[in-house]
Order: structure tokens, then C-alpha cells, then sequence
């Protein structure tokens, strides 16, 4: 049987979306291309590599062989490609990177712009996740590295301090909210909420939170973004919690107010995860060393 790269890239980023529409999308493929590919696949094994259900696909045992054999190939093509760089210019080294919101919206965009400037044969490819699905992901070896949240269980994972993210409640200026020092999350549940859409990270740890208490949020809006977030916030639509930074970057001055939240979970430090440093390709260690330092 032979499979290439790209069969075997296509069937992780299925395996890991457990669709095989979402993994096309991801691996930027036809869904009918994607699909004969796959079968393709089957055919060339004489075993089905994927149970096929009403709602997406999970490997079988044979496909979670397959799997695991194409993370070890892959990851061995990048580690060559990153040794053959310091020899073979134009040869080109691939980043995956998955990232909480955060870190996503307030501390990578700059770095990877300056890391990529001065890197032009590497490309990245950067996904936002909640912090727990990045974990589950990084031990599965399907992303080279992760950004996440240290509330999360990192397990076995070797860490790597990033930056301190700090979650404040945004009400508008002329709220009745607004000249409190600190609110905790479980007064203000009863509030309507503007929230972010469907697949953010940050949507999804709130909604965890306000689960653990026994309520939910009462969303009046989702909007795409941070940024789009605080605008609504200033026309009262609602109330959010964002990442103060975003806050300070972002909003008008007087428009709105930033009130602490006294929950733990609210002060967060961002931490770089992987399986181990010293095991990445060379241009995935040289990207974790330029965020690191910088």
C-alpha cells in the first residue's frame, strides 16, 4: 500500500475534527476530493479506516494505527525539513500552533508578523482552541506547540511561561455597574451578555464557568472578535468579559469600565505547552524561542 503526505495529513485533520467535511476544510480541500482520497486510502489498506455515523466519522482500530504511524511520518519530515533549512534555501518548514483567545488576539498577532518577516520559508498555521481541547491535542501530536491557560490540567506536557492575561467585566460608562471596584462572576449572570461566536476559546471557558454554577449566559448577541465585542458594549447592548488588554486597546475613552473580577479563574498565565521543546523540528523550536524571548 502507498499513502503520500498528503493522504496522511488529510486523514489526522479528520481523525482530529472526527468530520470528514471540517478536516477538508482545514487541509484547504474539496470535500469530494477529500473524500475519494480517504477511500482511496481503504481501498489500498483492504480495511475501512473510518466508522462512518450520522454525525461525523471516529477512526477504527486500524485507522487509529494509521493515525498514529502518520503523526511519527510527518513529524520526521518536519524535523528534516527544518535540519535541510540550514542548507537548502526555499526549502519551506510548517508550523502548527494552537492558541486560546487571548493570546491569539493580544500577544501573537505582533510576534508571528516579525517572526514571519524575518522567516519567509516557514509558514504557520494558527488555530484557535479552548484551552483543554489544545492539551488534548498537543498529547495526541497533532499541533507542534500550544498557547493555553494554566488552569487547565497540563499533565505530562512541558511548559513554558508566555504571558498574564488578565479577564475584567466591560460595562458601558452609564451602567448601573460602573463605579464598582470588583464584582465576582455569579453577581452578574442575571445580566444580558455580548458574546463571542460559536468555536471561540473564551466563549467556551465562560460558559463553562457560569455551567459550574447552575446557570447560563444570556447572550442578547455574538459577534466575530474582541474588538467588535467592546463596540456593543459601548452602544449598550450588553455587558462582556474580555481580556483587559483588548479592552485598553480597544475601546473609546470614557465609553466603557473594566471592572476586576474576584474570581481566581480570572487572572490567567498563559503558558507555551508541547510535548517536549528539544523534540520539535528546528523551525518550530526557533518560532517557540522567538515568543519566548521576546
Amino acid at each position: 500500500m502507498r499513502f503520500d503526505l498528503s493522504d496522511l495529513r488529510l486523514f489526522l485533520l479528520v481523525v482530529e475534527a472526527q468530520s470528514i467535511t471540517r478536516g477538508a476544510e482545514r487541509a484547504g480541500m474539496a470535500l469530494g476530493s477529500a473524500s475519494e482520497r480517504i477511500r482511496g486510502m481503504e481501498q489500498a489498506s483492504g480495511i475501512s479506516l473510518l466508522e462512518r455515523r450520522a454525525r461525523g466519522v471516529r477512526p477504527t482500530p486500524a485507522g487509529l494505527a494509521v493515525a498514529h504511524h502518520a503523526r511519527i511520518v510527518i513529524g520526521q519530515v518536519e524535523q528534516m525539513r527544518g535540519e535541510l533549512r540550514q542548507y537548502a534555501v526555499g526549502l519551506r518548514g510548517h508550523v502548527r500552533v494552537l492558541s486560546n483567545t487571548a493570546a491569539m488576539s493580544e500577544f501573537l498577532p505582533n510576534e508571528l508578523a516579525a517572526f514571519l518577516a524575518n522567516n519567509p520559508t516557514i509558514d504557520i498555521d494558527l488555530e484557535e482552541r479552548p484551552s483543554r481541547e489544545i492539551v488534548a491535542a498537543i498529547e495526541g501530536g497533532l499541533a507542534d506547540f500550544g498557547i493555553v491557560a494554566d488552569t487547565v490540567d497540563l499533565g505530562a506536557l512541558e511548559t513554558l511561561p508566555f504571558r498574564t492575561d488578565q479577564l475584567v467585566l466591560v460595562v458601558p460608562a452609564q451602567h448601573a455597574l460602573a463605579g464598582r471596584a470588583e464584582v465576582s462572576f455569579q453577581d452578574v449572570l442575571d445580566e444580558p451578555f455580548v458574546g463571542l461566536s460559536h468555536g471561540s476559546a473564551l466563549q467556551a471557558h465562560l460558559a463553562g464557568h457560569a455551567a459550574r454554577a447552575g446557570r447560563h449566559l444570556q447572550l442578547r448577541v455574538r459577534v466575530m472578535g474582541l474588538e467588535a465585542a467592546c463596540r456593543m458594549v459601548e452602544g449598550g447592548v450588553g455587558i462582556a468579559i474580555l481580556p483587559k488588554a483588548t479592552v485598553v486597546r480597544s475601546s473609546r475613552e470614557g465609553a466603557v469600565c473594566a471592572i476586576t473580577l474576584t474570581d481566581p479563574w480570572a487572572l490567567r498565565h498563559l503558558t507555551l505547552c508541547a510535548r517536549k521543546v528539544s523534540a520539535l523540528p528546528p523551525h518550530a523550536q526557533q518560532l517557540v524561542s522567538h515568543l519566548i524571548e521576546n
